[in-house]
């Protein structure tokens, strides 16, 4: 009998390097063939060294789409998955050619490491029969954490204090904000991540309020949250307003100057979601405002990133900006390169 050749895997996007034992073992024990991608490795000598006989390896840049299809069909082979992790796009050219019958191996599905889909075109997938798998609930935990984190900076003013002790500088006084107990927190988008959030933020003593299509009014009471009807319902209502929410066609733009301008006197913006959620420019416009109800915004993920990094809210000092990083902790990472992995496997398997 002749022996079925092993599906391959292109692992374009590979984990951390010292979570990448636990992700080409997790591939291999599924008895699948794997070329991984060096780039944004830190050590590639040293995977070479570790992994060159165990795996094929190979290097490119994975925010390059000829580079991602260049790979993909390098050998005339193909590879039945491709995984990913981070932003790297997945276009409708990548789907068109990546599963061409001629290929021995033609594209059958796509797993990204990571709840987030937006930058895979999920309509190209579908209609070229390509499964894209996920792995949602992995990071909640971290999210919600770094949400947090957020606003205690921005409300302590941690930035600030840190840069002035730096210095040297001892100042005569300090402003006096509102303890987390007397702020209400709206949580915008209710899946696994916001119900994280709240649970952690109620633990604190704060108030809780969201807004969802999905949230009844049972689940809310049985949450111990208030239920907002609408939007503005809950830009009414917020003194913090945090946003855990995919990017969608109709979430795109979905906060601009008008509903920012909305807000209370004094509220904050967190945004761990996706940065095409909110109009940067009209964030930057009100956080420029002395007059605006806005007083300040945490920024963790932006219209543009990675290589093409740049944002009109760069500089303010009421905008605190990181580089996408809130669900970056090792057991999230961990989790969600194993869960990839096993859907990725159950496929093709």
């Amino acid at each position: 009998m002749t022996e079925q050749p092993r599906p391959r895997v292109l692992i374009a996007a590979a984990a951390p390097d010292d979570l990448l034992p636990l992700e080409l073992d997790r591939y291999l024990a599924a008895g699948l063939d794997l070329t991984v991608n060096l780039w944004r490795l830190t050590d590639p000598a040293a995977v070479r060294r570790d992994w060159g006989g165990r795996v094929t390896l190979t290097d490119f840049d994975g925010f390059d789409p000829a580079a991602l299809l260049g790979a993909q069909l390098a050998d005339g082979l193909g590879y039945d998955a491709v995984k990913t992790r981070a932003a790297v796009p997945i276009r409708a050219e990548f789907f068109a050619a990546a599963t061409d019958p001629a290929l021995p191996h033609p594209l059958r599905v796509v797993g990204q490491s990571g709840a987030g889909v937006n930058h895979i075109d999920g309509e190209a997938a579908a209609r070229h029969g390509v499964r894209v798998v996920n792995t949602p609930g992995t990071t909640s935990v971290a999210v919600a954490e770094f949400a947090l984190a957020q606003l205690l900076a921005l409300l302590r003013g941690l930035t600030e204090h840190n840069t002035a002790a730096h210095r040297g500088a001892w100042p005569k006084t300090v402003q006096r904000p509102r303890q987390l107990s007397e702020l209400r927190l709206g949580i915008l988008g209710f899946g696994l991540i916001g119900r994280a959030l709240a649970a952690r933020a109620t633990a604190l003593g704060m108030p809780v309020s969201a807004h969802s299509r999905s949230l009844t009014a049972e689940d809310a009471e049985r949450l111990g949250v208030r239920r907002a009807g609408s939007l503005p319902a809950l830009l009414a209502e917020a003194d913090v307003l945090s946003l855990h929410l995919p990017l969608t066609p109709a979430s795109r733009g979905l906060l601009g100057a008008r509903e920012l301008a909305a807000m209370r006197p004094g509220s904050l913006l967190l945004n761990t979601a996706r940065g095409g959620i909110v109009d940067e420019a009209a964030l930057a416009a009100a956080l420029r405002d002395p007059a605006h109800p806005l007083a300040g915004a945490a920024v963790d993920t932006f219209e543009y990133e990675h290589t093409a990094f740049t944002s009109p809210l760069f500089g303010l000092p009421n905008a605190l900006l990181t580089p996408h990083v809130a669900g970056m902790t090792r057991t999230a990472m961990a989790d969600s390169a194993v869960l990839c992995a096993d859907r990725i496997a159950a496929v093709l398997t």
